[in-house]
């Protein structure tokens, strides 16, 4: 036990070692500066070049998200064709067929959004060519939208008065040329050395001990998983994700990729603070985070460690702790460890089965989705936590009697609104969605409607809503993980969860993005001694109790149908 507490320890210290200093070097690529890797900026200009694009020119917020939204709509397209043509096109040596309509328009929007909801096993559901055109591409630029629209806050920041914000195209392609292309590449040989498969072999044909002939799907999944992580995507190259043995072969390769999916959000904190030279300030929202994460994760570790509740009034020992949908490999304490981080950070990839978590370690997952801000996916946690900071800045200038300011810029009536609506706008997608499962699933239980309702559910009463309910967050929150037990292939979840998925990625980038943009052109006022400071453990305190009042104002009602009515119903 204590070798698996001092992994789950350096796995946490090597990401926040790793990510100080790439804080720093990123902070230097998105200003321009001279790095090491400014070996790139040959490929940069030529594709430049080709999409038509100024490198100098930097466009205001509205053109950077028409930008942003309009080739994002063009990779959508993309992705839905060739899934719903991918079982005539080439690589495809195991022969599996076309997506249908439905999960085709499912599993685009949810690569696109950085989610990766999975509605399909990755070995049956997708080919060769699908996982590497669509799903790696989309994880690539998916992840470089999110970087791209955080560094357009930044700008926001700065002392000076400017129209402009920064240039998406230029943010977008450094992203990718100096971040996630030299980045995955370093993870991808780790695993492919660990054996995980590299390369373009069909299905093999193995004995088992027991004397069983059974086949095992390959191809080339070492790059994907080395993206899927580090760009906190999520979506497994097999349909067990990280738990299955040959996309994390063994303890190294999940320490590796745990800390892959960590580095990047907690560096974008870091780069914010050397990018506007306000350290101090990083580090407050770094603490903000990190004390939310341990909130989380340290009632989890307790719940998996002590075990099944049930189990123990029969009379049986659990030495291990919880090992239901565990991998033996990693153990509870490990598995309970990715649980929390994949869902604070939006990754969404498991190395275990969350359906199978104790109840309090599933609501505790649920928490890290619905407040979305505690280290969050690359760029999207900073997005997510600047309404929070707008929000907070508002009210504690209320406070103190102050017409509130942020780094001498006022935010007035039009930003707060901007805030508050991003900020309902989750709560509404979530329950909202859940609701309107919950009816359907009342209402056409006994009627084959599409696929019969009482199909959805492997687990009843109060687990059941908790499936429900799980699925809508994770679609919400761009996680991409889920309870299991719930059967989301039919046309009402893949429908359902798309919308969710577009309206939950686009609108919290949409929101923050216009609030900078907005405050980017106010006048700057220096700070003066009434100026209320927001890189002191006061400011981050309070930034703390906003994000949990919002969230337990919103989300305790559902939590309290689901995963906490069953949490007491083991006592």
């Amino acid at each position: 036990m204590t070798t698996e507490w001092l992994g789950v320890i350096a796995m946490y210290a090597v990401a926040v070692l790793l990510a100080i200093p790439l804080g720093k070097y990123l902070a230097r690529v998105f200003k321009g500066d001279p790095t090491l890797t400014d070996f790139m900026k040959p490929l940069e200009r030529f594709i430049y070049r080709l999409g038509g694009v100024s490198e100098t020119a930097d466009l205001n917020w509205k053109q950077n998200l028409a930008a942003l939204l309009t080739i994002n709509v063009v990779w959508f397209l993309l992705a839905f064709g060739f899934l719903l043509f991918q079982g005539i096109l080439p690589l495809n040596p195991d022969g599996n067929p076309s997506q249908t309509p439905d999960l085709a328009f499912n599993s685009a929007i949810s690569f696109l959004v950085n989610c990766d909801l999975q509605h399909y096993s990755g070995e049956s559901g997708a080919t060769y060519l699908t996982q590497l055109a669509v799903m790696m591409f989309l994880m690539f630029v998916s992840a470089a939208t999110g970087m791209a629209a955080a560094v357009l806050l930044f700008r926001s920041f700065l002392p000076e008065r400017s129209e402009t914000v920064g240039n998406f195209y230029v943010l977008f392609t450094r992203s990718i040329t100096r971040v996630f292309l030299p980045g995955s590449l370093v993870i991808a040989l780790i695993l492919a050395f660990n054996g995980t498969p590299a390369s373009f072999d069909g299905k093999d044909t193995i004995v088992t001990l027991q004397g069983d002939t059974v086949n095992v799907s390959r191809g080339p999944a070492a790059g994907m998983i080395a993206i899927k992580h580090l760009g906190t995507n999520g979506g497994g190259w097999f349909g067990a994700n990280s738990a299955h043995p040959l996309e994390n072969p063994n303890y190294l390769t999940n320490m590796v990729e745990m800390i892959a999916q960590m580095v990047l959000p907690i560096a974008m904190i870091f780069a914010l603070g050397f990018f506007i030279n306000r350290k101090r300030f990083a580090w407050v929202i770094y603490g903000v985070m990190t004390v939310g994460m341990l909130l989380l994760l340290i009632p989890t570790i307790v719940t998996e460690l002590h075990g099944n509740p049930a189990i123990a009034q029969l009379g049986i020992a659990q030495p291990t702790g919880a090992m239901e949908g565990k991998e033996v490999r990693f153990g509870p304490l490990a598995s309970a460890y990715w649980s929390i981080i994949t869902t604070i950070i939006s990754t969404g990839s498991v190395n275990s089965m969350h359906d199978s978590s104790m109840a309090l370690s599933g609501a505790m997952e649920l928490l890290g989705m619905m407040v979305n801000a505690f280290y969050g996916g690359v760029g999207a946690g900073l997005l997510n936590f600047y309404y929070f900071l707008i929000i907070t800045v508002f009210i504690s200038g209320l406070m103190v009697g102050r017409t509130p300011e942020l780094f001498g810029r006022k935010v007035e009536a039009r930003e707060i609104k901007i805030a508050s609506l991003v900020a309902l706008l989750s709560a509404l997608l979530v329950k909202g969605g859940t609701a309107l499962a919950a009816w359907v699933f009342i209402q056409y239980n006994n009627v084959d409607w599409v696929v019969k309702p009482s199909a959805w559910l492997n687990n009843p009463a109060f687990h059941g809503f908790s499936e429900m309910l799980y699925e809508m967050t994770s679609a919400n929150a761009n996680n991409g993980s889920g309870f299991e037990g719930l059967g989301d292939n039919n046309i009402f979840w893949n429908v359902s969860t798309g919308f969710i998925l577009l309206l939950g990625r686009y609108v919290p980038i949409i929101g923050p993005v216009a609030i900078a943009g907005l405050l980017a052109k106010k006048k700057y006022v220096p700070e003066s001694s009434g100026t209320l400071p927001v890189d002191t453990a006061t400011f981050g305190l309070m930034i703390f109790a906003v994000i949990v009042i919002l969230t337990a104002l919103s989300f305790f009602p559902a939590l309290a149908l689901g995963p906490l009515a069953e949490y007491f119903s083991l006592k």
